[in-house]
């Protein structure tokens, strides 16, 4: 049973954020924002956001820009900051079903299955021909229901008729959904749906590579942990910031009370100052709260054009969909 829903979990994760909005002409696609589209398929995804944001100061109503921002945010997990946007562009474009499906995807994620429902409800009141929010809202259901079963069961094993209904929820998602890919601008038009698919290649090969299948065993959480922190160290020696700072969580709090973005330019100027680093972890010990809460503890050697210096440091990780994310970093010699 708790295997069924693992997958199960993993299937409604797999409800990409998508990025097929036709605005037309009204809307076309300024060279500005396809500078910064193609910043953000070169990895330079924290620069693109920031070059974006300024564009969006000048343009607050522009729909592309927004859209285009709220799909950024999601991919670098910060799925709160991306809800508010897609919740801004809600607001100001109600009749657009797109930004609907995409905050009910991030819902979903999280859990908030009810709210993701009324989403998705909305999008296709919006435009009831919008099948990827069709599909979706299906997919919604099932979670809710295979939750709604696996109650019954708790309460009672016996219970034959909701054995029979789980199964065949199971045997729904165990023939495999379409994913739904994220990109980082809008399709001009139908007629350009595969152009945009070339523009989604990264985006495509990225979910393929990441999304749990019927096929493929769950890893642990203590696999996940561990692969999730020895990435971000090879981040940090490759000084990929991009990379570097999306190992950090939405809510990450750092030191001494100081804020995410004085932090962000903080680290930026020390990863970005020596010619070269090295950073190598040992002793990791990993520590699971919960499923979505775990301590790592290890030996942390660094290395910036000089001799190594040695610590001990400690990361609160929280997870956040199918990924765990750094939300409190904490060092001592």
């Amino acid at each position: 049973m708790n295997k069924f829903i693992s997958l199960l979990n993993a299937s409604i994760a797999k409800l990409a954020v998508i990025l097929s909005l036709s605005l037309g002409s009204a809307y076309a696609q300024a060279d500005e924002l396809k500078d910064i589209s193609q910043m953000a398929d070169q990895g330079q995804t924290a620069a693109a956001i920031d070059k974006l944001n300024a564009y969006i100061n000048n343009n607050p109503k522009n729909a592309q820009a927004l859209f285009m921002k709220g799909v950024m945010l999601a991919e670098q997990g910060r799925r709160d900051e991306a809800i508010k946007v897609f919740t801004d562009v809600t607001e100001k474009f109600p009749n657009l079903p797109e930004p609907y499906n995409n905050l009910a995807v991030l819902y979903a994620d999280q859990g908030q299955f009810d709210k993701a429902r009324k989403s998705l409800e909305t999008a296709i009141k919006t435009h009831p021909s919008y099948a990827t929010a069709h599909e979706n809202l299906g997919d919604i259901y099932a979670r809710m229901a295979s939750e709604a079963y696996d109650k019954a069961l708790q309460l009672d094993t016996s219970n034959t008729r909701a054995q029979g209904k789980l199964s065949l929820i199971k045997d729904l998602f165990g023939t495999g959904n379409k994913t739904t890919v994220a990109a980082k601008e809008p399709a001009k038009a139908v007629a350009d749906a595969k152009k945009s698919d070339s523009v989604s290649k990264k985006a495509v090969s990225e979910v393929a590579n990441s999304a749990t299948t019927s096929s493929t065993p769950a890893k642990s959480a203590e696999e996940e942990l561990s692969a999730a922190v020895n990435s971000w160290a090879q981040a940090w020696s490759a000084k990929d910031l991009d990379r570097y700072f999306a190992s950090y969580g939405a809510s990450f709090q750092p030191a001494k009370g100081q804020s995410r973005k004085a932090w962000e330019e903080q680290r930026k100027e020390r990863i970005n100052k020596p010619s070269k680093i090295s950073v190598s972890l040992s002793k990791i010990n990993i520590s699971v709260a919960d499923s979505n809460n775990a301590r790592v503890r290890f030996k942390q050697s660094y290395r910036a054009d000089g001799k190594p210096i040695h610590t001990t440091k400690t990361l609160i990780m929280k997870k956040e969909g199918d990924n765990w994310y750094i939300q409190q970093e904490n060092a001592s010699n």
